[in-house]
């Protein structure tokens, strides 16, 4: 093993200035995240659980600088090491199976130039205006390059201000008086803008290859509110080979600015109803299938036309539907279900046909 993980569990000395051998992986692991893995590990009841979560912690496992100096043939191999670190189980990329397993082996064999745009926010709008039209597209209230370029005199009450190649990597201001009157909140904006700004996604995503190389802007839209508590609903598509498989209508109840409540409604390609449910949800509703599922199932597959696997997300706001993003990698393929995990694995798996791997 060419200086794996489990020289780090094991290793007696855990300071975190601690010194490796010269190309070892552990050299590059987030030393507090790892050495609390087989601690935790081993005192955790259900060893199983503990994998997952310890699979959403939100923690990459590998080093930002380390991330962007990788040759790209190394891929597979250190991807392969996060993947055992976050879900405890080895990975197959010569023969995946499960839909986990299939979304790693597309981060790494089925990304070009063109998912690269497509995860863009800004050129995106392109592909989505030539695609299904432009009425579908929030309004760019801003585009550039600069947080002190950002002309806020003309810009309405509220709004979002996004990084174009990143995920979450936005703010959202709510009553624009108040954040340009608030020094520290303002600074600090201006401060997390231009550290992103600065950065490349790929570095803190697990190998999420589509987020390399994209001219880095800021995109500022409309934030669409329904009423204080409530965030607009969304719609997330499923799309295996083009043909929607899974459709989640989303809702997050807010309560203190943030989002304490998830609520989904889940249908299959066919509208009718299933009980899949994502470990970030709390709560199923029971309901048919509206209008604007249908309009959201049929224009997702539009967009989905010619990509092995994309989850295309809607935003609700006034009855009508917006695009959001193109999202090829949902939680970089380290997904979790709450109920019938292994079943639903390995179900989702046989839907999606990885037409470029020889030995499906």
């Amino acid at each position: 093993m060419r200086g794996g993980v489990f020289r780090l569990f094991f290793c007696k000395n855990s300071k975190q200035d601690i010194s490796f051998k010269k190309n070892s992986t552990s050299n590059i692991l987030k030393i507090p995240f790892v050495k609390n893995l087989f601690k935790n590990y081993f005192t955790y009841k259900n060893k199983q659980n503990y994998f997952y979560h310890l699979r959403h912690h939100g923690e990459s496992v590998f080093k930002y600088d380390f991330m962007m100096s990788l040759n790209e043939k190394d891929y597979p191999y250190y991807l392969s090491e996060a993947y055992l670190i976050k879900t405890g189980e080895k990975l197959n990329l010569l023969r995946p199976k499960t839909l986990n397993e299939k979304i790693q082996w597309i981060k790494i064999y089925d990304n070009n130039q063109q998912k690269r745009e497509l995860t863009d926010k800004v050129l995106v709008r392109d592909w989505v205006r030539n695609t299904i039209g432009e009425i579908y597209l929030k309004t760019a209230l801003w585009i550039g390059d600069k947080f002190d370029d950002i002309p806020f005199e003309s810009l309405p009450v509220s709004f979002i201000i996004k990084c174009n190649h990143g995920c979450k990597w936005h703010v959202k201001v709510r009553n624009k008086q108040e954040f340009l009157n608030n020094r520290k909140l303002f600074d600090s904006c201006r401060m997390y803008i231009n550290s992103w700004l600065n950065q490349s996604f790929f570095g803190w995503s697990d190998f999420e290859t589509q987020y390399k190389n994209i001219n880095p802007k800021i995109i500022i839209e409309p934030l669409l509110l329904e009423n204080l508590n409530e965030s607009a609903d969304e719609i997330e598509v499923w799309c295996f080979n083009g043909i929607a498989k899974i459709i989640q209508k989303c809702r997050n109840v807010i309560i203190n600015n943030k989002f304490s409540h998830r609520q989904i409604t889940s249908f299959d390609g066919n509208f009718n109803q299933n009980d899949i449910k994502f470990y970030y949800t709390n709560e199923i509703i029971h309901a048919e299938a509206d209008e604007i599922i249908k309009q959201a199932k049929e224009l997702s597959e539009n967009l989905a036309k010619g990509f092995k696997f994309v989850r295309v997300d809607w935003m609700i706001y006034q009855n009508k539907i917006y695009f959001c993003e193109m999202t090829f990698t949902p939680h970089s393929g380290f997904i979790f279900f709450i109920k019938n995990h292994n079943e639903l694995q390995i179900k989702l798996g046989k839907m999606l046909n990885l037409k470029g791997n020889k030995y499906e």
